[in-house]
């Protein structure tokens, strides 16, 4: 397996729209860490790895939909690492149908997959911490480490924190930005940034007030306290999740262009998509060091392997 690349790139961007606002953007390239476990999965996914070999667990269970990145994340991490991995996928209609390229090559990784009706599924995720959940899922699958949708747990928070260190000049100005699935990479980049800094997430999901709740607890049980430097933008999710709306497809698109970096669309591009209309409206004062968390790169061609 390739060995990742840490810190993550930092890539200055010049760009008239923040020139015109008197700010200073970065990108932190996180989504160049590993070709196979890519941005904040590499972080999120370490600790909880680390954390199941130390407890002698040989399987790793986890949840996702029929194109999850954390899905395919965990196959190729597990892998890696000797463990055995199962896949609980949202939707038993596609159990019987071909795989598609992205459950494939999840697949190809060695990852069981099984299809729970979308009922079943948010059922198990809403009660994972239940004892009666849990034996359930160990009299299914044996002993497994369990990791919820998306990886987010107190150990994902924690290997998120090391980001800020990364960044050894922050200060005042800073404000750390980072597209929000389900609150890990947030919760921990706050709690990793130094006196002063700050940290905007962007919620990807439409009505997500939930989030709010989710990075409190984060902090409440891994950290011992709560952190005021963080906030979460609920206004530039484009509609909900997975969805591209003309405007922020044609922002994406334009910021290609421009420089010459691909662009995520479901995550990356929305958060991208708020600092810039932050600047456009001077919501940022003059000053402002924007350094935004690229935390994923495109879904790779289904053609390419």
């Amino acid at each position: 397996m390739p060995t990742p690349v840490l810190p993550s790139p930092l890539t200055p961007l010049d760009d008239p729209v923040m020139a015109r606002a008197g700010v200073e953007l970065r990108l932190k390239r996180d989504d160049l860490i590993h070709p196979l476990v890519p941005g904040n999965k590499w972080r999120k996914l370490t600790p909880n790895l680390r954390a199941a070999v130390e407890h002698g667990h040989t399987r790793l269970l986890t949840f996702g939909g029929a194109y999850s990145n954390h899905l395919r994340a965990v196959a190729a991490a597990g892998a890696a690492y000797g463990l055995s991995t199962v896949g609980l996928v949202r939707g038993d209609e596609l159990a019987g149908a071909p795989r598609n390229w992205s459950l494939a090559r999840a697949e190809a990784q060695g990852m069981e997959l099984a299809f729970l009706d979308r009922t079943g599924y948010r059922e198990t995720l809403r009660t994972l911490d239940d004892p009666a959940t849990r034996a359930a899922l160990e009299e299914r699958w044996g002993r497994c480490w369990v990791l919820p949708e998306g990886g987010t747990n107190v150990l994902a928070a924690r290997g998120a924190a090391e980001l800020p260190a990364e960044l050894p000049d922050l200060g005042d100005r800073d404000l750390l930005c980072c597209a929000v699935g389900t609150g890990g990479t947030l919760a921990g980049i706050a709690a990793g940034l130094p006196d002063g800094a700050r940290a905007l997430g962007v919620a990807v999901v439409r009505g997500a007030r939930y989030l709010d709740d989710e990075v409190t607890r984060l902090h409440t049980e891994g950290w011992g306290r709560t952190f005021a430097n963080w906030r979460i933008d609920h206004d530039h999710h484009g509609g909900g999740y997975g969805r591209v709306p003309a405007g922020l497809e044609a922002f994406a698109t334009g910021f290609e262009e421009r420089h010459g970096i691909a662009v995520e669309r479901r995550y990356v591009a929305k958060m991208l998509w708020c600092v810039y209309d932050a600047a456009e409206r001077r919501a940022l004062p003059p000053g402002t060091r924007v350094t935004a968390v690229i935390t994923g790169p495109p879904d790779p061609d289904p053609s390419d392997g």
